[in-house]
């Protein structure tokens, strides 16, 4: 395939912006050579300025669950744009979409829509700190809640493709109040919690990793640790700006059977356009202002053209009653598939999957924490990136984050994805 174009406005981006991209994973630093540049996209496919087609696995990194311009999601946005783009008042709409969030995921009673799955997770860790009148929290090493100075402590995804997992701006203090823990170990978090006894206010984690692969949590892990902080008087945050509204009507909590305290929202509930929330039971949400002392603020916060986007894909998804169904049997084939190959050519490889999120790594062991990620072959994976792209299949472009499917695409495309990983390897 050509990219004569991609690389052409690459390079003229990287005049103005700095690497040329506005979030550095869209770099390709991580595999090397010039960005893809997208001009439109339709169902499962990404067509790119140069005009070659693309099955996409990112799906806009997870928002686009029904595939991209879902008809009932864009002509939302634009009759809801043809009343005007934003006011700084309250809308009619903002309810909506907050009853039915509220009735489609378990243990939460109100939400507050901001305006990015970062402005989420660092709103809930203050609400978290307010609320229990504690500073500490636990974060889990290869988890990415964002990038609030608090989470890029042994941060995923980006952080781990640019080396800098503790990012230069971020002061000692703030890292101090950061405990790091690993992931899917519950010895290790009730070590860290019984160091810091009385001091600790939440701890948050991505109940299914995925910004260091996919990563699911071991049988009972994620019950452990609801344990665990109900005996330490600790507030559990899952961070479900993947998950949430992808893995099940209620995302992890529903899939698990497991209550956190404060759930973070992000990516499937705007529908594409910027959007997170974070949300609880009213004792917790009370404590936020203007009813409690917990600030938090934002211009465009419940902007009208996010919500009517965001209300209709959950709509969509709260009335298809097989959607997350067909996304796992999808999911299914397509790494049932991959396994076959990957075994018929001898290659030392785990695939991580968790309902419609999923990941290959090269890697001899199990991958199921960040150490585990970090060992896997990263040159194969740029070798297999780089070819499949060619073959016109869009994967992540990092070892480090998982893939997502949308409900467009076909067993037919699931063929030629499996045939053109057959091919390259």
């Amino acid at each position: 395939m050509a990219y004569k174009r991609s690389s052409a406005l690459f390079h003229e981006a990287s005049q103005y912006i700095p690497g040329g991209v506005n979030s550095p994973v869209r770099a390709f630093k991580s595999v090397g050579g010039d960005p893809i540049y997208i001009k439109e996209a339709k169902g499962a496919y990404l067509y790119d300025e140069d005009g070659n087609e693309l099955i996409d696995y990112i799906n806009s990194w997870g928002p686009m669950i029904l595939g991209h311009a879902h008809s009932k999601v864009i002509n939302a946005i634009i009759e809801k744009a043809k009343l005007g783009t934003s006011f700084g008042t309250p809308t009619e709409i903002e309810t909506e979409i907050a009853r039915l969030a509220v009735s489609m995921v378990p243990n939460i009673d109100k939400i507050r829509f901001v305006n990015s799955g970062t402005e989420a997770c660092m709103s809930a860790v203050r609400l978290a700190r307010g609320f229990t009148g504690k500073e500490k929290i636990i974060k889990f090493a290869g988890c990415y809640h964002g990038h609030s100075d608090s989470f890029l402590i042994q941060a995923g995804s980006g952080a781990i493709t640019f080396g800098s997992p503790n990012s230069p701006g971020v002061t000692k203090g703030t890292a101090q109040d950061t405990l790091l823990a690993n992931y899917n170990d519950i010895e290790n978090v009730k070590d860290i919690i019984a160091a810091n006894t009385n001091e600790i206010a939440c701890i948050i984690l991505e109940p299914v990793a995925g910004n260091m692969g996919c990563i699911p949590p071991k049988e009972g892990f994620l019950q452990e640790l609801r344990n665990v902080c109900d005996a330490n008087n600790i507030l559990l945050i899952f961070d479900e700006v993947m998950t949430g509204f992808r893995l099940a009507k209620g995302g992890a909590q529903e899939l698990f059977n497991v209550a956190a305290d404060i759930v973070c929202f992000g990516k499937v509930i705007g529908g594409g356009l910027p959007v997170g929330a974070f949300a609880a039971r009213n004792e917790i949400m009370n404590f936020l202002a203007p009813l409690g002392p917990v600030y938090q603020a934002g211009t465009l916060s419940g902007n009208p053209l996010a919500m009517a986007a965001g209300l209709a894909m959950l709509q969509e998804l709260n009335t298809d009653v097989d959607i997350f169904n067909r996304l796992k049997e999808k999911t299914d084939y397509l790494h049932a598939g991959l396994r076959k190959v990957l075994e018929s050519k001898e290659i030392d490889f785990t695939i991580n999957q968790v309902g419609s999120m999923i990941s290959v790594h090269f890697a001899k062991e199990a991958v199921v924490d960040f150490n585990s990620a970090k060992a896997g072959d990263n040159q194969q994976f740029k070798d297999f990136f780089h070819a499949l792209l060619a073959e016109g299949v869009y994967i992540a472009p990092s070892a480090y984050e998982t893939w997502f499917l949308c409900d467009a695409l076909t067993y037919e495309d699931l063929d030629k994805t499996i045939e053109a990983c057959n091919k390259v390897l």
